[in-house]
């Protein structure tokens, strides 16, 4: 059977993760065949986990793609902020890409990627990863096989939790705008996506609220040190005390520590020296801690979509429509389906439920299913309806940045317009 090969290019723990559901779950579909990551130690484990030789491992992607095409596919998972240059590169050599969403971090940057690739004829798939899953494969066949009737509004709540929004939005790679980008993007545009796809329709107008509340240096407890280890007198009672979560939980502690198998001194050591050791309340973290979004599409249907830090963590989802209506936790293997006609409620299990939606977890089983849909995709035997043209991928990016406009402004964003503008600003960006 004919195998696709892909190239890693950026191998941090969400490119790792596409990597290693590839190698090990889809195997006699997919190849790994050369790594790009500056990193020697997660270098040297990419080489020894794919079976690559030295030649095929490289300090960065500038390095790989002057090889040219050397494979089917790219893999693209470097820092948010860095995947356009790479991901233009490998459209121009011919690589079909299964892009880390973001796709990039302006409007702009996601056009001309969308663009490029329509250009070339290859295909982009983003990293939209709840498309993939179990769960929300199960809402989108209910709302198509008219269960519910027409949707009229949707309520959508992801839950952060507490400590990955600690972890990634106060202290880690996320947590300023400057140096990655808005919360809505970085987190959420997961979410624009997959209720743009349940409904079928083009997003029109948009409203959004939101702020940081809570984790500021306002409300630093009186005689906090900046770092949770150097005695926090806070520390028994404290939620988000560092040493606790990675020391006791090690809580995600590859990410904080940079190690693909980090030792107690690791974490000393990061507690010490890195952000991720840092007080919540005393770091330079600017972005949202509560968020909502309110989105209006082509037939009148409402959506009032909630992004909070505060709660154990899980999305939530309610669909009404003419006929029905569909309640469900992520975290469940079930949805309830309420009749309009028979007044009576049901139960609809969620065939092959990955209960842990989590990041840790792999998106509910969407990281998995991402991996083998792209395989299948590439080898011409995908049959599903989860896939998104990169056109579609790059507009319902365009409505977190047209939430995050509002929210800064306080303006209703017509979505119409705001795509125009933002395609003459990328023409005059990107003229060539």
């Amino acid at each position: 059977m004919k195998k696709i090969t892909a190239v890693l290019i950026g191998a941090g723990n969400r490119g790792r993760t596409y990597a290693n559901f590839a190698h090990d779950y889809y195997g006699d579909k997919i190849e790994i065949v050369a790594v790009a990551e500056p990193d020697e130690s997660i270098r040297s484990f990419c080489k020894e986990k794919y079976e690559l030789d030295d030649s095929a491992c490289y300090h960065d992607w500038d390095e790989l793609f002057a090889k040219g095409k050397i494979a089917d596919a790219a893999i693209i998972a470097t820092q948010d902020k860095d995947h356009l240059i790479p991901a233009l590169r490998a459209i121009d050599l011919g690589y079909d890409l299964l892009l880390e969403k973001p796709m990039a971090v302006t409007p702009e940057e996601c056009i001309k990627i969308a663009d490029r690739a329509n250009e070339k004829g290859v295909n982009v798939v983003v990293c939209h990863v709840l498309r993939y899953t179990p769960f929300f494969g199960l809402l989108k066949r209910l709302i198509d096989e008219d269960k519910v009737g027409r949707v009229i509004n949707i309520i959508h709540v992801e839950g952060v939790g507490e400590r990955h929004y600690s972890h990634s939005y106060t202290r880690g790679n996320w947590c300023n705008v400057a140096k990655s980008s808005p919360m809505i993007l970085a987190k959420s545009c997961h979410d624009m996506d997959i209720l743009q796809w349940l409904l079928g329709k083009r997003c029109t107008k948009v409203q959004s609220f939101g702020s940081l509340t809570h984790f500021t240096h306002e409300n630093c407890p009186e005689g906090a040190p900046a770092r949770c280890i150097d005695g926090c007198p806070y520390a028994d009672e404290c939620t988000y005390n560092a040493v606790r979560l990675y020391q006791k939980d090690r809580w995600f502690i590859g990410t904080a520590t940079g190690k693909v198998k980090p030792t107690d001194e690791d974490i000393d050591h990061m507690l010490r020296t890195s952000d991720y050791g840092r007080c919540v309340y005393q770091s330079d973290n600017d972005v949202v801690d509560h968020q909502t979004v309110n989105l209006e599409f082509e037939d009148h249907s409402l959506v009032s979509f909630t992004m909070s830090a505060f709660n154990k963590g899980g999305r939530f989802i309610r669909i009404m429509g003419t006929k029905g209506e569909l309640t469900a936790y992520m975290s469940d293997d079930k949805i309830k389906y309420y009749n309009f006609l028979t007044k009576e409620t049901t139960e609809i299990s969620v065939k092959d439920a990955v209960s842990d939606e989590t990041i840790v977890g792999g998106h509910g089983g969407g990281d998995k299913g991402i991996v083998g849909t792209f395989a299948e995709l590439l080898l011409g035997t995908y049959n599903g309806n989860c896939l998104s043209d990169v056109s579609v991928s790059c507009e319902n990016h365009l409505i977190a940045f047209a939430a995050e406009e509002s929210r800064l402004h306080g303006t209703i964003v017509n979505m119409d317009e705001y795509v125009e503008r933002c395609r003459k600003n990328a023409a005059i960006l990107y003229k060539e």
